[in-house]
Formats: structure tokens, C-alpha cells, sequence
């Protein structure tokens, strides 16, 4: 059996891996997640790399979760000629119908802003491209098939699958292949995908895996800790305070699936404990919209605190003034707000969508406060901001960066070292290889190291983008 990483590896976008064997004397080849590149021009030309093999070989796919950089290239990859079935949780399945089609709208639409904007003489340097249309993202939905968690199916003679909650988003799966290759004994292999913070906010604990033969392990925090949940929210009611005091506005980047429900928990917990004051919440994001009513219909999965702050707001809906953006019109007017007002808006890492407009009108003005809370990838707009741009470029123009910008790592929606660590004690038994991906260089060597010293584990692998490596 091979496993060739085409993404994710040594980065924390794009991730996908293809796994390769011999089936009845056949060459099986299936691939573990297939996302998207994301952060600047460099991430653009990997998502049109062709593969090294033919789609048309790849036999399924194994999909972790919904988020874009695990699922956002499957419709260019069901267009040039995959044909199998794309297996996933149903709640990843409900968000996919909700992310797919809204990445596809964001890419033409980015295609045909940038036109107007060469025609007018506004646009330099090369123009965005669009990776798929919105009926190849319907034709990826299409071949979906859903499996719940902790129910095993075989998915062709020698090679069984599993998920288990990863407490990541909503629908987020590791994903278990116990594989019978031809005249070999049964091997488990498991992929983390991406894997949540045991006791954080509304997902349950990362579900323990005992056995593995090789594990593939994400380490986009493996070099640090976060901050624990009592200091992210002293330091969000510190920002909040000191803001809404100086009338000001606050903007939240965040990720439409997870992030944004996180944060509207957060806040209306806050105002519950009457840690924070009544709020003006504005939410400006169709797809976070949507999210949030799909959380609601997938309530039982969320962890019994989260249900309960929940249920208090649904009985004193006047607590927080929470509105959810529709359209357009709506989302300019935010534009006319000075202050007092806090909006979340997509995407996560501030390179698309509307928050790109609110960045652009809330930047230049000192009392205003930006909230970054999610990881932002080498390339990314948030990245720039993270590291103290005094300036950015947004829809052609230079903007001053003068609001405060402010770090909230607490709220992170994956595991830090120590919850990484704490997942692979659950293996009973040393895995007989561990390869580390989906973090950044330094995160994943840090890791690997960590691993090594602390679990006593030998062969552990910090893989490279399109090597091949035998397990």
C-alpha cells in the first residue's frame, strides 16, 4: 500500500491524499479528503494542477469534513472525469449542499468583479480564475453517499470504513479504512482529518481510536497551546468593552461553518453570565445564515452546555439584537454603522466574500477593533493583518490599517499540542507509521519531535507535497 500526499503537506491547505493497493490483483487507488489550496497566488496554481494520475482512476473518496480546504475541489475533480462515490457524515453532506455551490458563486463572481475592474483601468497583476460553476458543484453533491458515525460499511471487497466524531464542526469525521490488501493481513488505517479541542465549545470531545497500524495526523496548531477558554473570553470581553466604550465597531472574521456559531455562542453566553452588556450582533454571511439554522437542525449533536445557553436565548431573544444579513443591500448598509456595532462575517481568512468590504470601510478607523479567531494561512489577507500590515490592497486600493487588530487563539477550532498528544495516547499501541500533516513546517516538525520523545514512537514522517511514501 502507498499513500501520496498532493496536499497538506507542509502547508495547512489542500488537503488531500491518495492511497493506492492491490485489490484481487487489480490496482485500487481511493483519495481521503480533496480540498482546495487557499492563501494568495501560489495557492491558484495548485488548484490547476492537473493530478498525477487520471481521475477517472481514483475508485471513491473518503471525505472528513466539510470545511473547503478538505472538500472544496471535489467539483473539479467530479468534472474531469471521477465518477465514484464521495462518502461523508450526513451533517457534512447538509453542509456541503450549503458550501459548494456558495465557493463556486464566490469564484465567479471574484472572476467578474476583477473584469469590470481591468476594463476600468483599476486591476493589476492577473486576474482571479474560477476553479468550477455552480452546476459542477450540484453533479459533486450528486454523488455524496452518507454513512453515520460509528456504523462500518465495506465499501468494496477488503477495505471497510468507519467514522468517528473528531469534535472538529459539525459532520467532522476520522475517518477508519481497515484494509485487506492481496496476500496481506488486515490493516487499519486512520486519518484524523481535522481534530476539535476536547471540552471546547458546542462540539463534543474527539472520539479515542484504540488501534491503528498507520495514522495520518493533522498539526496546524503541533507547536503550541492555546489559551485556555477563561482567558479567551476575558480578553473577547476586555476588546468588546474597551470598543463598544470609544463607539466603536467591531469586525470578526470567521469561517461561515463552525467559527461563527462558535462566536455567537460565545457572546450570547457572555451576555447570559452578564459578563457583557445587551449587543448588536450583525451576521453577514448567507452561508454562516444558513450554517447556523443547519446547527439548529442538528442540535442533539452539540455538547449539553452549548444547548443549554442556546435554549436560554431562544427564551430572552431580546438579550443580544442578533440579526442575519440577507441580501446585498442589507450587507452596504452595515457600510453607514460608526460604531457600536459587532459583524461576523466569510470568510475565515479574509481573502473573499463580504468581509473584504467591511475590512475595507472599518480598517482606516482607529476605535474600530478587528477579531481574528481563526487560523489565518501564509498568503491570506488575515495573515497580513496577524503580522502587523500598516497597509493592505483591497479591490485595487491601498487601505491604512488603523483599528486594532486582536488575536484570539482560544477559540481555535482544533486540537493544540497537548490535545493532539492527548488523542494519539488513546492508541493502545504504538502505529507502525505516523506521517504529520496539514500544518505549517515548523507546527509539524515540532510535532513529529514531540511524538517522538514523549509517546516513544520511532517512524514518524513529516511527509512531501507529491511524494509517495509504502506503509
Amino acid at each position: 500500500m502507498k499513500i501520496q500526499f498532493l496536499g497538506a503537506a507542509g502547508e495547512v491547505t489542500g488537503s488531500r491524499h491518495s492511497v493506492e493497493l492491490t485489490l484481487g490483483g487489480r490496482k485500487t487507488r481511493f483519495m481521503v479528503d480533496f480540498g482546495m489550496f487557499q492563501g494568495g497566488r501560489e495557492a491558484t496554481a495548485k488548484n490547476l494542477e492537473p493530478l498525477p494520475f487520471s481521475p477517472k482512476e481514483i475508485d471513491f473518496v473518503v471525505l472528513t469534513h466539510a470545511h473547503i480546504d478538505h472538500s472544496g475541489l471535489l467539483p473539479r475533480l467530479c468534472a474531469q472525469g471521477f465518477l465514484g462515490p464521495i462518502y461523508c457524515t450526513d451533517a457534512s453532506f447538509e453542509l456541503l449542499k450549503i458550501l459548494l455551490p456558495d465557493s463556486a458563486h464566490l469564484q465567479h463572481s471574484d472572476v467578474d468583479r476583477a473584469e469590470r475592474r481591468q476594463k476600468a483601468g483599476k486591476w493589476r497583476g492577473e486576474l482571479p480564475v474560477a476553479l468550477y460553476s455552480m452546476e459542477e458543484a450540484e453533479l459533486a453533491l450528486a454523488q455524496c453517499e452518507v454513512l453515520a458515525y460509528g456504523k462500518q460499511i465495506e465499501l468494496c471487497k477488503g477495505i471497510n470504513l468507519e467514522f468517528q466524531n473528531a469534535g472538529h464542526i459539525l459532520g467532522s469525521a476520522i475517518a477508519i479504512l481497515d484494509i485487506t490488501e492481496d496476500q496481506s493481513k488486515k490493516k487499519r488505517c486512520v486519518f484524523s482529518g481535522d481534530i476539535g479541542m476536547k471540552g471546547r465549545l458546542l462540539m463534543p470531545n474527539p472520539a479515542i481510536i484504540s488501534q491503528a497500524d498507520v495514522v495520518i495526523v493533522e498539526s496546524t496548531y503541533g507547536d503550541r497551546l492555546h489559551k485556555t477558554l477563561a482567558d479567551t473570553e476575558a480578553e473577547l470581553i476586555q476588546v468588546v468593552t474597551s470598543t463598544m466604550n470609544t463607539h466603536g465597531n467591531i469586525v470578526i472574521p470567521a469561517f461561515a461553518v463552525g467559527r461563527t456559531q462558535e462566536i455567537l455562542f460565545l457572546l450570547i453566553d457572555l451576555v447570559r453570565r452578564n459578563l457583557l452588556p445587551h449587543l448588536s450582533i450583525w451576521v453577514d454571511s448567507p452561508m454562516a445564515t444558513a450554517a447556523t439554522h443547519l446547527t439548529q437542525h442538528f442540535f442533539a449533536q452539540l455538547d449539553q452546555e452549548s444547548q443549554s445557553t442556546f435554549e436560554w436565548f431562544k427564551n430572552n431573544p431580546s438579550a443580544v439584537d442578533l440579526r442575519f444579513i440577507a441580501d446585498v443591500d442589507e450587507s452596504k448598509a452595515l457600510n453607514k454603522i460608526k460604531g457600536g456595532a459587532i459583524i461576523i462575517s466569510a470568510s475565515g481568512m479574509c481573502d473573499a466574500g463580504r468581509i473584504v468590504h467591511h475590512l475595507k470601510n472599518n480598517l482606516p478607523r482607529a476605535q474600530n477593533a478587528i477579531v481574528i479567531t481563526g487560523f489565518q494561512a501564509y498568503g491570506s489577507l488575515g495573515r497580513r493583518l496577524v503580522d502587523k500590515a500598516t497597509k493592505v490592497r483591497l479591490f485595487g486600493e491601498e487601505v491604512p490599517v488603523r483599528a486594532s487588530i486582536h488575536t484570539i487563539g482560544g477559540l481555535s477550532a482544533h486540537a493544540d499540542q497537548a490535545g493532539l498528544l492527548e488523542w494519539l495516547q488513546g492508541f493502545e499501541v504504538a502505529p507502525q507509521s505516523v506521517f504529520v500533516v496539514h500544518g505549517e513546517p515548523e507546527a509539524s516538525a515540532v510535532l513529529g519531535e514531540v511524538i517522538r520523545e514523549e509517546l516513544g514512537w520511532k517512524n514518524v514522517i513529516i511527509p512531501e507535497r507529491l511524494h509517495t511514501y509504502a506503509c
